[in-house]
């Protein structure tokens, strides 16, 4: 039923002047195109209406009728299914046992006999009403669901974007690498990365986006674009990030950016050089359970200003040690008392994690997280990398 279509109505009575007398009183909503009726003598031509018109908007049906009465049609009609068909039971006053009956199996309002014209015109707009109201719900559930199916595609894209080759890029090296990234939304502006710079070099970055859902998925996909581009040319760390920000803070209209720490581990000698643009310093856990937090390059975030410069740390991982980097849903993170995650105790479960390899690190400090907000929502997106050197 469009707003510009006329209320198909289906009358069902055996009377037949019935007929005469609706045409009578509602000729002028006829002759508008407001209302427009059919009819049927009992309940077996008011089936077959229904199946030629699946349209019909209400049906006013009298209770006692032959072949079919009303409440066998009513019980039909609820077989039907269809949530925009409404039912208004007709009978005489003092039927009030079938009267009540109908409503209970589901008529949306009843009318007696003699009609009282007015009053059943009063009834026809109520249940026009109703039917508005289903049907502008059921449009707002399918844009949702819509909606909901566009998320679902755009996660699967993001999860895509995410490298996650962890096995193979690491096979038959003196390194293994490991990382989760959970959105807090459908979509999320956490990333990570990973990728052979040459034979003797692995760039790896986690990054964290001003914001969260849509807006930050989409500059996560663009921002994840040119970091890696800028880093497969082989620039260094600080030389990246110069020019990411440059071209990310080019009309940068919506005053978005992205924290992001982007190192260079030499295969060979351990060394790690990075850039850390306003994200978490990672840790670096050594083989006896140290956990040092590496130094800040105590640059800016990446987007926000064109034309500054960032610099590069390094720092030296022995064998066995492991580099954790993380972003700030990690640290966070909130119990149902409302309290923080915090660095103190991240400290402490990495502390107790020496010997376990990249992916069982991950796996525990997403455990003792689960465990510490005890079902709470996810305010953040959270995202865990491991880079370790083999023993």
């Amino acid at each position: 039923m469009q707003e510009s279509e006329p209320i198909k109505i289906l009358s069902v009575d055996d009377e037949e002047d019935l007929k005469l007398l609706m045409n009578q009183k509602f000729r002028s909503k006829i002759r508008k195109g407001i209302y427009e009726f059919h009819f049927a003598h009992d309940g077996l031509q008011a089936l077959a209406q229904l199946e030629k018109h699946s349209d019909i908007d209400i049906a006013l049906c009298d209770i006692n009728m032959p072949v079919m009465d009303g409440l066998t049609f009513l019980t039909k009609i609820n077989e039907l299914q269809n949530p925009f068909l409404k039912t208004i039971m007709v009978s005489a006053y003092g039927d009030m046992d079938n009267i009540r009956a109908a409503m209970n199996g589901g008529a949306f309002d009843f009318a007696t006999k003699p009609i009282d014209f007015t009053d059943l015109e009063q009834t026809i707009e109520k249940a026009i009403e109703q039917i508005k109201f289903i049907r502008k719900a059921q449009e707002t559930h399918d844009q949702l669901m819509a909606i909901q199916s566009d998320l679902d595609t755009a996660r699967k894209i993001q999860q895509s974007i995410l490298s996650t080759d962890f096995d193979l890029i690491s096979e038959g090296s003196c390194f293994e690498i490991y990382a989760t990234m959970n959105a807090a939304k459908m979509v999320g502006g956490d990333f990570f990365d990973f990728f052979v710079v040459d034979d003797n070099h692995l760039g790896f970055l986690v990054a964290d986006v001003s914001d969260k859902g849509i807006p930050a998925a989409i500059y996560m996909a663009v921002s994840h674009t040119i970091i890696r581009a800028t880093a497969l040319r082989g620039l260094s760390p600080a030389a990246c990030m110069n020019e990411t920000n440059n071209l990310l803070g080019k009309g940068n209209v919506e005053s978005m950016f992205v924290t992001v720490f982007y190192g260079i581990l030499d295969l060979y000698s351990g060394n790690v050089t990075y850039s850390n643009a306003g994200h978490d310093p990672p840790y670096i856990i050594d083989g006896a359970g140290k956990v040092v937090m590496t130094e800040p390059t105590k640059d800016m975030v990446v987007g926000a200003i064109e034309g500054i410069s960032y610099h590069e740390n390094e720092v030296q991982l022995s064998k066995g040690a492991r580099l954790f980097l993380f972003t700030d849903g990690v640290t966070e993170a909130l119990n149902p008392q409302g309290e923080l995650y915090m660095a103190s105790r991240l400290e402490e479960i990495l502390s107790r994690s020496q010997n376990l390899s990249a992916r069982d690190l991950v796996d525990k400090v997403s455990a003792n997280l689960r465990q510490f907000t005890s079902g709470t929502g996810q305010s953040d997106d959270i995202t865990m990398m491991v880079v370790a050197l083999s023993p």
